[in-house]
């Protein structure tokens, strides 16, 4: 079963608490697919009248926030040994090439990484921890973290509900199939999207690794 069938299976107060704890649990440092469920309560709050958008947008981002200040009270307080214990527990996500790629980002960005960080599933996961591990000023993360969920959670939210209305509108000239076909065109456009992205990634990080390798030939004969 699809999750946006088993939704439709759900009371709407149930979506509300399930967007909620599932990507505040996910801001929070623990791998759940919380754009999938909110992308997925969107589409459907735009078919069905029983959910309301504004609710599931508040709850999203209330559990965004306050998920980060969770992950950044605990990353904050458990430090570096934090990150290798997440590392050990969940290989996939905290490894140690994951670790150097988000604490680069923190340090060439600083609290826009936690802003952007929302938008990106990587730093969406390590951004509150890692900032509490890196001794980031509260006051500056609160500020990212507060507007990166308003715009995150509110307005991924908010585009989907509006694209699905004016979608539903438009396929009810056409059969079922011409909306399955629409939903696979959109699915192989966000796949597509997320794997140049993630190509793009990659080169940065290989450039980036070939100039400290540069660098690091180049203070070799200074030393001698």
């Amino acid at each position: 079963m699809h999750v946006q069938e088993w939704l439709e299976t759900v009371p709407a107060v149930s979506i509300y608490l399930l967007v909620g704890i599932v990507i505040g649990l996910e801001s929070l440092g623990i791998p759940l697919p919380g754009e999938i469920i909110l992308v997925s309560s969107a589409l459907l709050a735009s078919q069905h009248g029983d959910i309301d958008p504004v609710i599931l947008g508040a709850c999203a981002t209330t559990g965004a926030i306050v998920g980060d200040s969770i992950g950044y009270a605990i990353g904050r307080k458990g430090g570096k040994p934090l990150l290798t214990w997440l590392g050990g527990k969940f290989p996939k996500h905290f490894g140690p090439h994951h670790i150097a790629t988000a604490e680069r980002s923190f340090e060439r960005w600083g609290m826009w990484a936690v802003f952007f960080g929302r938008f990106v599933a990587l730093l969406r996961i390590f951004a509150g921890p890692l900032a509490g591990v890196l001794r980031m000023p509260y006051w500056k993360f609160l500020i990212a973290n507060v507007l990166g969920g308003i715009v995150w959670a509110g307005g991924t939210t908010a585009v989907v509900y509006y694209v699905g209305v004016v979608a539903e509108a438009w396929l009810k000239r056409f059969s079922w199939l011409g909306l399955i076909l629409a939903a696979l065109v959109g699915l192989v456009s966000f796949l597509v999207v997320k794997r140049r992205g993630k190509q793009a990634a990659e080169e940065q990080e290989l450039l980036e690794a070939e100039s400290e390798a540069a660098a690091e030939r180049d203070r070799v004969p200074a030393a001698d």
